[in-house]
């Protein structure tokens, strides 16, 4: 059963009762009806966490810069660990271990949408049975809770988005299923029309990568992979609805590009090119977001990693 965060959250502030929501401390929580205030908060993603590459290092250097700019929660925009998807189950457990580790030093309320690397023996290589009780995106639930879910703060509302769907031949595809897309039209109904929105995604919904990544860029695949394959059925449901910006992952860059009115901001890569270094020129980072009283502006902040082994990976 999913988790309607958002509702859920509001009715237990109304009581005064101390809750903890997928592993981290709840929010309190402004009533609906009030004014957008203004507040910072980071959107940090693909930290891809493995014991190489120094990589656990890399991730307590940045969480420990984005706990000493002291925003009011994170939002972890997927890919924690490198990876799950083709090892066992030690392997796996292993790599979330260490994340959640780094995480510890971040001390402040996070919520996290899942990436491609966070499923669980969804590769073939990995000798994972499909009815193993953590495949797909079952170890991801147990470790950080809900793929999709929802949940107000200061005035604004926020939609975290589920954008990895698993095929049934250990391949994914980017895509909102219908079943979470019931879930968003319903959930911005409730939110209205001119409520404040951010909405999170692993995959991009709108991006501007084809027409600059070059070679990188590859449209031949069994399933589309670079960003999310229905997202016209996803801005459709935004019409009619005060959508500010959608904070995305899994590209590696940092990209802002306006559509409608609305920001669809990539926010780049703690971990750059795999922990190889910068990613097209992009320097491991994450995105500080400042809203102020319904306005939305961001910027991106670098940390000062150095590979061990820098060289272009992708």
């Amino acid at each position: 059963m999913i988790l309607d965060r958002r509702n859920f959250l509001k009715t237990t502030a109304a009581v005064g009762a101390a809750i903890a929501v997928g592993g981290t401390r709840a929010l309190n929580l402004a009533a609906e009806t009030s004014a957008p205030e203004s507040f910072d908060f980071v959107f940090f993603t693909d930290t891809h966490i493995e014991p190489e590459l120094d990589a656990p290092h890399g991730c307590e250097m940045c969480f420990e810069k984005v706990a000493g700019l002291r925003p009011e929660f994170g939002i972890m925009g997927g890919d924690h660990v490198y990876d799950a998807n083709k090892v066992d189950e030690r392997r796996a457990g292993l790599v979330f271990d260490l994340y959640k580790k780094a995480e510890s030093r971040l001390k402040m309320p996070l919520h996290h949408v899942i990436g491609n690397h966070d499923t669980f023996g969804t590769a073939e290589k990995g000798g994972i049975a499909m009815d193993d009780p953590r495949f797909g995106k079952k170890m991801f639930e147990e470790r950080m809770g809900p793929t999709h879910y929802s949940f107000d703060h200061k005035g604004y509302h926020f939609v975290v988005l589920d954008s990895i769907q698993l095929t049934p031949d250990h391949m994914w595809e980017a895509r909102i299923d219908a079943a979470q897309m019931k879930w968003l039209e319903e959930d911005l109904k409730k939110a209205g029309p001119s409520v404040p929105i951010v909405a999170a995604t692993h995959a991009p919904l709108v991006t501007a990568f084809p027409a600059y990544a070059g070679e990188r860029y590859n449209p031949a695949e069994k399933y589309g992979t670079l960003s999310v394959a229905n997202a016209t059925e996803v801005l459709g449901a935004f019409e009619g609805h005060n959508v500010i910006a959608v904070l995305q992952g899994h590209l590696h860059v940092n990209e802002n590009t306006t559509y409608k009115g609305t920001q669809f901001i990539i926010g780049g890569a703690v971990c750059g090119n795999w922990w190889h270094g910068p990613r097209m020129g992009f320097l491991e980072g994450f995105t500080v977001v400042s809203l102020r009283e319904g306005k939305i502006s961001t910027r991106y902040e670098t940390y000062g990693f150095k590979s061990v082994d820098p060289r272009e990976k992708f």
